[in-house]
């Protein structure tokens, strides 16, 4: 078998067997396959596609080039949230402990923050204490035990994946949907949980920018999860405006507080009740009706926050930081952001507020710089909101005084001002089962 061949029948669009999308993985990772063979064979793939048998090969191939997790010892409990990215989404924060306290065996691997979008292991990290890093035995102990463990993503885990994202950057390839769907398909897959849920955002703030897209591809990853023996469910949500209304590390943690404790309703907490309904439903084999009420009740007893201190004392948080979010390290400079104008805010653009909080050191613009763990906004007003000249927005956080400048006017970039109420998009465009 030759690259050569594959790649000329792909670009003639034709459709690949397993043992040549396996010569195809197989030979990137080991490095028989060049990477200008590579990127010749993704550009064949993104111009010609591929069918769902396939992508189904090629996502089960890429998630066992490396490590993978058995998590065969509980049952259809295990269940994982994947969320496309977006601002500040500090779902996983809400939704684990959540579905760990109904019963849920909650075992996932986080990403860290890159670009305008955060990360939920950088988010963890701003509790002190928090260990992100566990081993095997201890990490599927503590899921025993505990029913929630969430941990950085190993190195070895799908590591086909990670050469060709990177690969797909450099060519131009990424935004497409047989790629994309293997490519995160293939982490959950290789992360061994029986059920799956995906939190597809949709948005200015997010990867896919129309609901089309988003909707293209939900669908083909539920379907491409359900051909590899998972239970799936997607549910597209909205990104336009970032979700709750703090931006930023630490200050993210203060919000998922106040959610689990019952204090905060609004945007995030009805996308969290969504998403952990479903994870309920496929864990325990019940109606989404009967689970949504389960996730109801779990924060109206307290039982879901006494779940969540549970979670961040296994892995070494200081529960106290938890209990009282007010001793959590203050940025040194606070900021208020004013209305240039009377109106409404007809219009957010989050990736625009992700940048901004960016600028104040909440993210990383490139792949190993720090992070301010205190640095971040918060929204005062949102889209669909009134507000009079003078009136404050938002407020920055920062201990670096001169990114204050630099972030308000990305801010204040991000929003578009009317003189009429608008439509406010919907917050959930529809669910993929």
């Amino acid at each position: 078998m030759r690259m050569y061949d594959i790649i000329h029948k792909k670009r003639d669009g034709g459709e690949l067997t397993d043992e040549e999308i396996a010569f195809f993985v197989n030979g990137f990772v080991d490095k028989t396959v060049s990477e200008g063979q590579a990127a010749a064979f993704m550009m064949a793939v993104f111009f010609r596609g591929m069918t769902d048998a396939e992508i189904s090969s090629l996502t089960l191939h890429m998630a066992h080039s490396g490590d993978t997790v058995d998590l065969s010892r509980f049952g259809n409990l295990s269940v994982d949230k994947h969320s496309t990215g977006g601002v500040g989404d500090k779902t996983t924060l809400i939704v684990a402990p959540i579905a760990a306290s109904v019963g849920c065996k909650v075992a996932k691997m986080s990403g860290r923050g890159l670009g305008h979008t955060g990360g939920t292991v950088d988010k963890l990290e701003s509790i002190p204490g928090y260990k992100t890093s566990l081993s095997a035995e201890d990490f599927m102990e503590q899921v025993e035990k505990v029913g929630v463990a969430v941990i950085g993503q190993t190195g070895n885990l799908a590591p086909a994946d990670k050469i060709m994202y990177a690969l797909r950057d450099l060519t131009a390839t990424v935004d497409s949907i047989p790629l994309i769907t293997s490519s995160i398909m293939s982490k959950k897959l290789a992360a061994g949980s029986h059920s799956i849920v995906l939190d597809v955002k949709v948005g200015s703030g997010a990867f896919m920018k129309t609901v089309d897209d988003a909707r293209s591809l939900a669908e083909k990853m539920v379907e491409i999860g359900k051909r590899c023996g998972r239970n799936m469910t997607a549910v597209i949500t909205d990104m336009n405006t970032p979700l709750g209304n703090n931006v930023g590390n630490a200050l993210e943690i203060q919000e998922a507080v106040s959610v689990l404790k019952g204090e905060k309703t609004g945007d995030l907490r009805d996308v969290c009740m969504t998403l952990a309904s479903e994870m309920i439903s496929h864990s325990l084999g019940i109606s989404v009706d009967e689970s949504l009420k389960k996730a109801e009740n779990a924060i109206s007893s307290g039982a879901a926050f006494a779940k969540f201190k549970e979670w961040i004392s296994a892995q070494g948080g200081d529960t106290a930081y938890v209990d009282d979010t007010s001793r959590f390290q203050k940025a040194e400079y606070i900021h208020s952001v004013v209305s240039p104008v009377d109106g409404y805010i007809g219009e957010m653009n989050a990736e625009k507020i992700g940048i901004a909080a960016v600028a104040l050191g909440a993210g990383r613009a490139v792949k190993d710089a720090d992070i301010d763990h205190a640095a971040g906004i918060v929204l005062l007003k949102k889209t669909g909101e009134r507000v009079s000249a003078g009136e404050e927005l938002c407020r920055l956080y920062t201990n670096n005084h001169g990114s204050i400048e630099e972030a308000e006017k990305k801010y204040l970039e991000a929003l578009c001002f009317a003189d009429e109420k608008p439509t406010v998009k919907p917050l959930i465009y529809g669910v993929i089962r």
